[in-house]
């Protein structure tokens, strides 16, 4: 009897082409190469093997926010890097762990960048080395309870400008007083400074304010029960009478209309994020189906689940190439808020599509976070809503290519 023939022996990942299918990473200059291994290296180490036990148990590390800040990386942009190369940071760090990805795009992309694009130079001097060093921590507080993507016109935290001597109101007073209420604000529970969005009860107008969050007056609690995102802090943050100098108030914000860049640019890296996902959700699903083993075979030899893998590659080198031209186009001098919306709401879409793919091919080992597809999956979910959920990045689109808006 003849014996039974060898198992073919079937490459290790290792050995297969990577996700960046299409080779964009080789668009970025040499040194920037040499950086995004460092942070590779740096996210295989410190936080890879820990990610799914800080998921679980809702936990942020922040002992590793010395070492993250040693890669130097706050605001590439600002320190001469390429927009693509800042893109490839955030959907790196993204691959890895979204939740790490997201406590750094909110203290750098938002926090760090208004206090570039909106800070006054005495401000700059006082908070930016060390808030660029991690040394300090940052939030930005715009979302309230009642009011998410119609903020800018529903917004109700209100800022009333009185005189430091009577409490009176005095329009050359030199201290506010913040009313009101935000929700979900990321590394809201930690953070030591928060950029505050609030209507100044005079003019209607919408002001910032850089708020330290050990004033009185001013109470955070953490959300809890959430399924996505779970070692980020997301707070609800409460201002009764809270006391600001008008020498934290941002000169550079005299309505909604100034934060509109910082707002872009921050859609800019959530969109990055949907590629990210889309990277790692890819990583899992095909190094699980070249090394499950089903009906004496390995999935990776199954019709059906090369097609989903190829769809989820497609996926991820589309929302990759759109994200990549973006960063061609800011280079140039901007993209548009509606060229923007656009690819968050495209990469996100896809992204869901892919990471359901993923979550497919794992089975019921799918819907644990030992095999990390559960957490990738729901991570996306909130990729799909924040900086503009999947609806108003639409509607912000369509409006643009009618001259028509959906929205009001």
């Amino acid at each position: 009897m003849s014996p039974a023939p060898a198992a073919a022996q079937l490459p290790g990942p290792e050995s297969l082409p990577t996700a960046d299918f299409f080779l964009f990473e080789s668009l970025l200059v040499p040194h920037e190469r040499r950086k995004l291994a460092e942070l590779r290296e740096f996210l295989a180490a410190e936080i890879a093997p820990h990610a799914t036990d800080w998921w679980n148990n809702a936990e942020f590390p922040d002992h590793i926010l010395p070492k993250l800040a040693a890669l130097e990386l706050s605001t590439p942009a600002q320190r001469g890097y390429s927009h693509l190369f800042a893109g490839l940071v955030i959907a790196e760090m993204t691959r890895v762990d979204t939740s790490i990805a997201t406590f750094f795009l909110v203290h750098h992309d938002l926090f760090v960048e208004s206090l570039y694009a909106f800070g006054s130079q005495a401000q700059r001097d006082r908070l930016l080395a060390d808030a660029a060093s991690l040394r300090t921590t940052g939030a930005f507080a715009l979302t309230e309870p009642a009011h998410g993507s119609d903020v800018a016109g529903g917004m109700e935290t209100r800022a009333r400008r009185i005189s430091g001597a009577t409490g009176m109101p005095d329009d050359g007073g030199d201290t506010w007083v913040l009313n009101g209420a935000k929700r979900w604000i990321g590394n809201g529970t930690f953070c030591d400074y928060m950029l505050v969005w609030a209507r100044d009860e005079a003019d209607g107008s919408v002001r910032g304010f850089v708020v330290d969050a050990a004033l009185p007056g001013l109470s955070r609690s953490r959300i809890e029960h959430k399924i996505a995102l779970r070692t980020v802090q997301n707070a609800d943050i409460v201002f009764e009478d809270v006391r600001v100098s008008e020498a934290d108030r941002f000169a550079g914000i005299k309505s909604f209309e100034d934060t509109n860049q910082l707002l872009k640019g921050s859609r800019i890296m959530v969109a990055w994020q949907a590629v990210g996902q889309q990277l790692a959700a890819f990583d899992v699903a095909r190094q699980y189906a070249v090394e499950r083993q089903q009906f004496g075979r390995p999935l990776a030899k199954f019709q059906l689940i090369q097609q989903q893998l190829v769809t989820m590659l497609g996926n991820a080198v589309a929302s990759m190439g759109m994200m990549a031209r973006l960063a061609q186009l800011q280079e140039d001098g901007g993209a548009d808020m509606a060229q923007v919306a656009l690819a968050k709401s495209y990469c996100s879409a896809r992204m869901r599509e892919t990471v359901a793919l993923g979550r497919s091919i794992l089975g019921g080992n799918g819907i644990v976070t030992d095999y990390r597809m559960a957490k990738i999956f729901a991570d996306a979910e909130a990729i799909y809503t924040y900086e503009g959920s999947f609806e108003i990045n639409t509607l912000i689109v369509g409006r643009a290519i009618t001259g028509v808006s959906a929205i009001v």
